[in-house]
């Protein structure tokens, strides 16, 4: 199975995920070493939070370069949880700062000022991920999944393959994409319960 690094830069719930982990008898370490992030077999990027500051933590925690390496270079699997997913993208427009880039996206905000009934911002609460593709994140689980959002920007890719899930919420937005090695979920699986298990453990045993 591997190891799994749940990488630490100060903007993420990391030992929700550790703990969601270890229910499932999976062992997960916490860590901002860039060589235990270099060595590790997985990769997993939490985040809660603003885009640019997520941006400078990483650099200033020397953590830019080493993740692209892992992610980019040598391909290994790294899943980008809610802002986590949104920093693998070229930007936001939350922030002036570009993102990590690895994949062909952008962060855009929740906008429903044209609408008679507008729904509030930030999406908050349970909501169905429908899935648009097959791919090992979602191994042996039901189309009409369930998990938990909370979230005022939502990720646009450029490319429609790399669009693995989508929700509702006021028409159609990404809610997982998967490209290549790269993996980024919208949602917040350590807050859902058996299906956000049901997805940790699917991601631990990417080969």
């Amino acid at each position: 199975m591997g190891t799994i690094a749940i990488v630490d830069y100060g903007v993420g719930n990391s030992g929700s995920i550790r703990n969601m982990f270890t229910r499932l008898g999976i062992e997960a370490q916490i860590t901002s070493d860039p060589v235990a992030i270099s060595q590790a077999d997985r990769l997993i990027l939490p985040g809660v939070g603003a885009f640019d500051n997520a941006m400078r933590n990483l650099a200033s925690r020397g953590l830019t370069d080493v993740l692209t390496e892992v992610a980019v270079v040598k391909q290994k699997p790294v899943l980008g949880i809610c802002l986590g997913m949104q920093i693998m993208t070229r930007s936001s427009e939350e922030g002036s700062l570009p993102g990590l880039g690895w994949i062909a996206a952008r962060t855009r905000r929740f906008c429903f000022v044209q609408d008679k009934n507008p729904l509030r911002v930030p999406h908050m609460g349970w909501n169905v991920a429908m899935p648009r593709k097959i791919i090992p994140l979602w191994k042996g689980m039901e189309d009409c999944s369930r998990f938990y959002f909370v979230h005022s920007y939502h990720v646009c890719c450029e490319t429609a393959s790399d669009v693995a899930t989508t929700t509702d919420y006021g028409g159609d937005f990404t809610s997982a994409f998967a490209h290549e090695n790269l993996y980024g979920v919208q949602f917040h699986p350590e807050k859902s319960h058996r299906f956000g298990m049901a997805l940790l453990r699917n991601f631990a045993e990417i080969s």
